[in-house]
């Protein structure tokens, strides 16, 4: 059973990346609801491998640091969180529900309670968690898209419902390190759409436009269009592959390979890279005695190859998905792995749209230290909760689905139950 999401005067999100564990904690104005951050927190994390929980006690401890860390700067405690869920076990499907309306009558606010009553009903998680349950288009006598149907004459009205899955199994041991650190889950959402709430501006999402959030495990993306999510997606590709990459091409171990990846990195190779040497320690040694030297271009042609299959797995998905021909769509791109030299120039190249960087823009007076693509998905939650309008049904049905468990799952239902 859901607990209805209650918007508090005081909010904190935390967000539990493969390679971070940030909290931030803010104080919401009245009517206006302006966002005031008070404290914040991050640590490297521990016990987490491409969104996944691998280690109970290691998260609980991220966890608990990144938290501790926040409550000390805004002196004062927190009980509950506003949480992200990201891999590519997400899923996400549209369902589509009509009702037909009085013919004598305008569309009333009975009719938009009615439809999305109706849209709620029966929703059917088969062994997953829902995430989201999100509104998107009206259209009247299967027309065009309509923002808001209210006042407007027809014979039917149709929306569009927006629902995010993940596996029961990870959530439960999402929510036991939530639990093991003393926090309740006030809320959750996927990673890509908090970051698309903080870095996308309104004529982005009206027009047409996919976010990527290149995190530490995963690369998270969402598409929206008539200012809606349309689809969210996942490839299990981040920065830590690249990490990987230099550690296990230059021999070194992963701090240095990261180090040499933020410092030295860069996504295509320039002709000076040829010429300039740079130092690596072999791994298991800390002596400047052991130090190596070796070209630049060395380093880049790790790291290229790999940008380069990030970004064909994304165009790949828009190619999916039909947004590959819109000239009008343009690609947002955030998350830590945005930072890397070049990445902005690779992405455009590749698929052939028009890429800005992303930073949490839809919030003023960010602390300067959390102005970074880092801190998208934790400023974007704080957005998601203040502007919460989900209405999710207190009872999700649990059994096999076609469209999200396969095949497979109904086989081993009707086993179970039959």
């Amino acid at each position: 059973m859901n607990r209805p999401f209650v918007k508090p005067s005081t909010l904190a999100t935390l967000d539990i990346g493969s390679s971070k564990v940030s909290c931030v904690i803010a104080h919401i104005g009245g009517r206006d609801k302006k966002i005031e951050i008070v404290g914040y927190g991050y640590n490297a994390s521990k016990g987490i491998k491409n969104g996944v929980i691998t280690d109970i006690n290691q998260a609980t401890l991220s966890i608990c640091n990144a938290v501790e860390t926040a409550e000390q700067m805004a002196n004062e405690r927190i009980s509950r969180v506003i949480i992200n869920v990201s891999g590519d076990k997400t899923r996400s499907l549209v369902r589509s529900t009509t009702i037909s309306l009085h013919k004598n009558r305008p569309i009333s606010e009975h009719d938009i309670e009615k439809i999305i009553s109706k849209s709620n009903s029966k929703i059917n998680a088969a062994d997953n968690e829902l995430v989201h349950c999100l509104p998107t288009n009206y259209r009247v006598d299967d027309g065009d898209n309509v923002k808001d149907p209210r006042n407007i004459y027809g014979e039917s009205l149709s929306l569009d419902l927006m629902l995010g899955f993940y596996p029961d199994m990870l959530y439960k041991n999402l929510a036991a390190v939530i639990e093991n650190a003393h926090l309740e889950i006030a809320e959750k959402t996927f990673s890509a759409y908090a970051s698309a709430l903080s870095c996308m501006v309104d004529d982005e999402k009206e027009l047409g436009a996919t976010l990527v959030d290149i995190g530490g495990g995963t690369t998270s993306i969402v598409t929206f269009k008539n200012g809606y999510p349309t689809h969210f997606s996942t490839i299990p590709i981040g920065g830590n592959n690249i990490t990987n990459d230099i550690a296990w091409g230059l021999t070194t171990s992963s701090l240095h390979a990261e180090d040499l990846k933020i410092r030295h990195g860069c996504a295509f190779l320039i002709s000076q890279d040829e010429s300039e040497s740079i130092n690596v320690y072999p791994v298991g040694e800390e002596d400047d005695n052991y130090i190596k030297q070796i070209h630049k271009s060395d380093l880049i042609n790790i790291i290229a190859p790999r940008v380069e299959e990030i970004f064909e797995m994304i165009n790949k998905k828009l190619v999916e998905h039909g947004l590959k021909d819109a000239s009008s769509h343009r690609v947002i791109l955030t998350g830590g792995c945005s930072l890397l030299a070049g990445i902005r120039d690779v992405a455009a190249l590749i698929l052939d749209k028009q890429v800005r960087l992303g930073v949490a823009r839809n919030i003023p007076n960010i602390p300067k230290e959390l102005y970074s693509p880092v801190f998208s998905t934790a400023l974007g939650m704080l957005l998601f909760a203040i502007n919460y309008k989900e209405r999710k049904p207190l009872n999700v049905i649990s059994r096999p689905n076609i469209e999200i468990g396969g095949i497979g799952k109904i086989v081993s239902w009707f086993k179970q139950n039959f």
